[in-house]
């Protein structure tokens, strides 16, 4: 039986997989998490065979997560499952190591599928995302000024975005006020933005802080 952890802030979404997939002899939902930092300490403890996890997470965004998780299982199958279009995060997610990339509202044999090829060890993209990518409707070749940022920089970049203080945050993350100053330094010239009002708004545009 192939374990498979659902990572999602909505009772709705994990009950409707749970169900869904509740007669199936070949894998379970082993598991769920309802916010990152809980993603995150369920796949360091316990053995997964798969993980579909949402992008909209309460505390820490999903791309983010899929990054921390490459850095401690490189080899664990993630498939990104959103509210949000292919168009918006499809080609991000894969960037970042997903497995595949499903909208929430995909079809159920869609949905099997997807599963069926990230437990057998392949990337899953679906055929309307594959024909836009054949056609060369959604490029791949430029990834995004906020996907060279390093984990703590992510961190530091959202809480600069809520109005936090740079004091605030150095004691909160048990850091020097100086060291928060060079991170926040590094993000606004990663991100090519020059105050903490333009931080903000790339922020809020590109989805970081949901």
């Amino acid at each position: 039986m192939r374990r498979i952890l659902i990572v999602d802030d909505h009772a709705v979404v994990c009950g409707g997989l749970r169900q869904f997939l509740a007669g199936r002899s070949d894998y379970q939902i082993a598991g769920e998490a309802h916010s990152g930092a809980e993603a995150l300490t369920q796949i360091t403890d316990h053995p997964w065979d798969l993980v579909l996890l949402d992008i909209g997470l309460p505390d820490i965004n999903g791309l983010e997560v899929l990054k921390r998780v490459r850095q401690q299982q490189a080899e664990l199958p993630v498939l990104i499952f959103s509210m949000h279009t292919e168009d918006e995060y499809a080609i991000a997610s894969l960037q970042a190591g997903a497995t595949g990339y499903l909208p929430k509202d995909s079809a159920p044999e869609e949905i099997l599928e997807a599963i069926r090829r990230a437990l057998g060890g392949s990337k899953y993209v679906s055929p309307h995302l594959a024909d836009k990518l054949l056609s060369g409707v959604i490029s791949t070749s430029k990834p995004m000024p906020h996907d060279s940022l390093s984990p703590r920089e992510s961190d530091v970049m959202r809480r600069v975005s809520r109005g936090e203080t740079l004091t605030h945050i150095a004691s909160s993350l048990h850091l020097s006020p100086k060291t928060i100053t060079t991170y926040r330094t590094r993000i606004l010239e990663k991100l090519g933005v020059g105050s903490n009002a333009e931080l903000t708004r790339y922020v809020i545009e590109h989805k970081l802080d949901t």
